[in-house]
C-alpha cells in the first residue's frame, strides 16, 4: 500500500499539572480522541509530560528524566499500534548517561515501530528559559522519518527561529515539519510586547513553510506554570504560507486538519527555491560571524 496524498494530521494542545502520570494518561486520552476523529498523525507539545522544568535551576528537575526507549516511548507506541497513528512524541526529558541530558523528540511509526529521535540542536538560555543548565545540544543532526503516513521532520521550540534547521530538515526529505513548542510570555513583558511576540513566531513559522514549500505544524503549550504564561496558538500552515488552523491563547484543544501533500509538488514547482538554491556560494554560513 502506497502512502496516501492526503493526512489528517492532530496537534495536541495541553496545559500540564505537577504530576506525570496523570500528564501522560491525558496525553493517552488524547490522542486516542485525534485517532477516533480520523487523524493518522498526532504530534504533541514539548515537553508534554510535566510542567515546563527549565524556568529555575534544580537538581531536582532532573528527576524528571527518563532513558529513550523507555515508559513513556513504550506506552505511546503500544497505541500507536494499537491505533494505527504516527505519534511524533513532543518531547521528552531524555536521560543518556549521567549527567548526559537531551530534549529529545521520538517519532513513532503507525506499526508501533520506534522510527528514531530527534534532539533538540539549539538550546535556550534566557530568564526562565534555563534550558542549557539541563539539556546537552543534539547530535543526531536534522533528519528526515518515512512514516506510514509521508516523509516527516521535527525540530523543536528554539530551533524554529533558525532557517538552517528547518533547511536542512527538508533537504533530508521531510515534507511536513513540526515544531513542539513550549513559549510563553514573561508578566512584565506581555503588556507591553505579548502581541508582537506572537506575530514574530507565527511569521518565522510561515516563512520556513513558504522557502521550504512545506506543511509545518507547530503545538504550544497553555497555561500559566510558575513565572510563565503559555500563550497556546497552536498552529498549521500550508506551503503557501497560509495558515490553515490557529489555536486558542488560554484553552487546551485538539486542531485537527487535512494536509493533501500534493500541494507540496505544486508549490516546489511554482516556487523552485530549491532548484535555484546557489550551494557553490554557502560556504560563509559555516562561519560565525565574517571576523573568523
Amino acid at each position: 500500500m502506497g502512502v496516501p496524498k492526503t493526512v489528517c494530521v492532530a496537534l495536541i494542545q495541553s496545559s500540564c499539572g505537577n504530576d506525570k502520570a496523570s500528564n501522560i494518561k491525558a496525553t493517552l486520552e488524547q490522542i486516542r480522541s485525534a485517532a477516533n476523529q480520523g487523524a493518522r498523525i498526532v504530534c504533541l507539545q514539548e515537553l508534554f509530560a510535566s510542567r515546563y522544568p527549565c524556568q529555575t535551576e534544580d537538581h531536582d528537575q532532573f528527576k524528571l528524566a527518563e532513558p529513550i526507549p523507555g515508559p513513556t516511548t513504550a506506552v505511546l507506541s503500544e497505541l500507536a499500534l494499537e491505533l494505527e497513528v504516527v505519534i511524533v512524541a513532543g518531547s521528552v526529558f531524555e536521560r543518556r548517561a549521567a549527567g548526559l541530558y537531551h530534549n529529545t523528540s521520538v517519532v513513532i511509526n503507525a506499526d508501533g515501530k520506534q522510527l528514531g529521535c530527534y534532539r533538540k540542536m539549539h538550546i535556550p538560555d534566557d530568564p526562565f528559559y534555563y534550558e542549557k543548565f539541563y539539556f546537552t545540544p543534539g547530535d543526531l543532526g536534522f533528519p528526515s522519518f518515512s512514516t506510514r503516513y509521508g516523509p516527516i521532520g521535527v525540530c523543536i521550540c528554539w530551533d524554529q527561529w533558525f532557517p538552517e534547521a528547518a533547511r536542512l530538515t527538508i533537504l533530508a526529505g521531510a515534507e511536513l515539519l513540526f515544531f513542539p513548542t513550549a513559549i510563553g510570555w514573561i508578566p512584565t513583558e506581555k503588556r507591553l510586547y505579548g502581541e508582537s511576540q506572537i506575530d514574530a513566531w507565527v511569521t518565522m513559522l510561515r516563512s520556513h513553510a513558504i522557502a521550504n514549500g512545506c506543511f509545518v505544524m507547530a503545538p504550544n503549550r497553555v497555561g500559566t506554570e510558575r513565572e510563565l504564561e503559555f500563550w497556546g496558538n497552536s498552529v498549521a500552515i500550508d506551503p503557501y504560507g497560509q495558515v490553515i488552523v490557529q489555536g486558542s491563547t488560554v484553552d487546551p484543544e485538539m486542531l485537527l486538519f487535512e494536509c493533501d501533500r500534493g500541494q507540496v509538488e505544486t508549490a516546489r514547482t511554482h516556487w523552485p527555491f530549491l532548484r535555484d538554491r546557489r550551494i557553490d556560494a554557502y560556504e560563509g554560513l559555516s562561519r560565525r560571524w565574517n571576523d573568523e
